[in-house]
């Protein structure tokens, strides 16, 4: 997260912010902003050799921003990817004469041709490890008449079942990728494994063919054939056709699903399947920023079953999620509750607790770490036991919350400050060019403050007494934390015009003279300054929009 941060504030010069004007700026915005940025840094107002060639270099750089926004193709090209997009590969054959929405499309094409050559190159790995825990000695013991006996004194946990699986992909061509997968399992003490080779072809935009062939050493060989298309838009199909041999004989087997866009958040789908279990089943799946929704019903041979299920999703930055379930059929009732929680950048942590009858209680515990799957079932009892129901609920989160604050948050925080440290120490040299393009623009605009001063203070009007930008430290429990600003009076003074200071809504290491003084880092603006004689005083963040002068930013003398 630290990584990609920076490196999204030292590859992405923002334009608009050195301009200072709104992403939204019309035309005349546009030449307003550069007019007056150029009268400030025209190499021909300096007559000092060393501030003239300071003068040039950001006059050339104010005037690099403004033909990108000032050009309707590029300007659409920047808002899209950024500078980067500016310098992506294959923009040589993109006509600029096209409208932004066509470059748009053409840029889109570009980059997809780009990771399909990358995709050559990767085999995308997926793999699941499960392990099955019986704990019903825990609370369910069927032998309490012979606790007396040697060794009998603690209960027994142990792990009944296991299953691996792995699959890894490999591009051929374009259209051609080749599937291997295979997976292990055991089961109080009996256990197999096989083995798959899939070919999927792409046809065509709207569907693709995947051959299947699998071998194990509990069944025989399994030849299957999978085919999707889209009907629609809104529609698309799935069959799965299959032979497994075995020495009962042939046993084929279809599936077919068909799919549709009910509305922007919502699919529907049918699904019918024959052979093994053989079964017809229709659900509905609301999937929204906030929540997801599933309804379903199946009959079918051995099972069937209505169930719902409901997860909210928590908008932060922990990705919060908690979720709860239903199902009822032949095979009894199971209610399932539980939730999950983004640990690091790669990592989410799940635990989820299933009461039903007649299988009793559980606490499913699953670890997601990028492509690879930790899950963990842990049986109970066989019994609805009140005792089982609490521990399995409230034992996770009592964990949880205190590896989190002894184990967890302590990691991240330093893997965060070792992310950062090793960061700048590769961007050093960018920063300190930064920064000295930023203590040259201040020596350019000494002559400019000092008429905006004299001006302003004729009409008493806005005045910058002090601006300081950075990190400020002011909660006494980060005391040990070190203030990381950079003084901005002049800049700020400087971009004061008929008495009023307009920011916009970017960051503001963008703005001239400004530079980032702790890259990766949350940032504030501070500003003390005189209206009309009265001082007043604000404080905002980094990307906040800010107008000056305001009544609510007035300090209160009266005391």
């Amino acid at each position: 997260m630290a990584t990609a941060l920076i490196e999204e504030e030292l590859d992405n010069e923002d334009y608009y912010s050195l301009l200072n004007v709104r992403r939204e700026a019309s035309s005349e915005e546009l030449k307003a902003a550069y007019r007056r940025l150029c009268m400030l840094y025209h190499p021909d107002k300096h007559r000092d050799p060393e501030l003239k060639s300071q003068a040039e270099q950001l006059f050339n750089l104010v005037h690099q921003a403004y033909e990108v926004l000032s050009d309707p193709q590029t300007r659409a090209i920047y808002d899209i990817y950024g500078k980067r997009g500016l310098e992506m590969e294959g923009w040589e054959i993109v006509e600029r004469r096209r409208t932004p929405a066509e470059i748009r499309e053409e840029f889109e094409r570009l980059q997809r041709e780009r990771e399909e050559r990358r995709l050559q190159q990767r085999t995308n790995p997926k793999g699941t490890i499960s392990i099955g825990i019986d704990a019903t000695d825990l609370f369910d013991r069927y032998d309490e008449d012979y606790e007396d006996g040697p060794g009998r004194g603690f209960p027994r946990i142990e792990i009944n079942k296991m299953h691996i699986s792995q699959s890894i992909e490999a591009p051929l061509t374009t259209t051609d990728t080749a599937i291997l997968s295979g997976s292990l399992s055991t089961q109080n003490g009996n256990g197999g494994g096989s083995i798959n080779f899939a070919l999927r072809r792409v046809t065509s935009a709207k569907g693709w063919g995947e051959f299947e062939f699998g071998a194990g050493d509990l069944q025989g060989p399994l030849f299957g054939l999978k085919l999707f298309r889209n009907l629609t838009p809104r529609c698309f199909i799935t069959t799965n056709c299959a032979l497994q041999f075995s020495s009962r004989g042939i046993r084929p087997g279809l599936t077919t699903v068909l799919a549709r866009n009910l509305d922007k958040n919502t699919m529907g789908y049918l699904q019918w399947r024959w052979g093994i279990q053989s079964a017809m089943n229709t659900s509905i799946v609301r999937d929204t920023k906030t929540s997801h929704f599933t309804v379903a019903f199946q009959l079918g041979i051995p099972h069937s079953f209505a169930s719902i299920s409901y997860q909210y999703k928590f908008q932060d930055d922990d990705q919060t999620r908690v979720k709860g379930s239903l199902k009822a059929g032949f095979f009894g009732t199971v209610v399932e509750y539980g939730a999950e929680r983004k640990i690091s950048r790669h990592s989410i942590l799940g635990a989820t607790v299933s009461v039903g009858v007649p299988q009793g209680v559980s606490l499913k515990i699953k670890l997601n770490r990028a492509s690879q799957t930790y899950f963990f079932p842990i049986h109970l009892t066989d019994q609805l036991l009140p005792s089982a129901i609490f521990y399995a609920t409230v034992g996770p989160l009592v964990v949880y919350f205190a590896m989190h604050q002894l184990v967890i948050k302590p990691y991240l925080r330093a893997q965060k400050e070792k992310e950062l440290e090793k960061q700048r120490e590769n961007t050093a040299t960018d920063i300190l060019q930064k920064k000295q393009e930023a203590e040259s623009a201040v020596r350019l605009m000494q002559e400019s403050v000092r008429r905006i001063i004299e001006a302003e203070e004729s009409r008493m009007g806005l005045i910058i007494l002090n601006a300081w930008y950075g990190k400020f430290v002011n909660d006494k429990s980060r005391k040990n934390e070190k203030v990381k600003v950079i003084d901005v009076t002049v800049p700020l003074q400087c971009l004061v015009k008929d008495s009023k200071l307009i920011l916009t809504e970017a960051s503001k290491a963008g703005l001239p003279g400004f530079y980032d003084p702790c890259v990766g880092e949350e940032k504030s603006l501070k500003v003390l300054y005189q209206f009309r004689g009265v001082l007043h005083q604000v404080m905002a963040s980094d990307k906040e929009a800010l107008r000056i002068p305001k009544q609510s930013h007035r300090i209160d003398t009266d005391g």
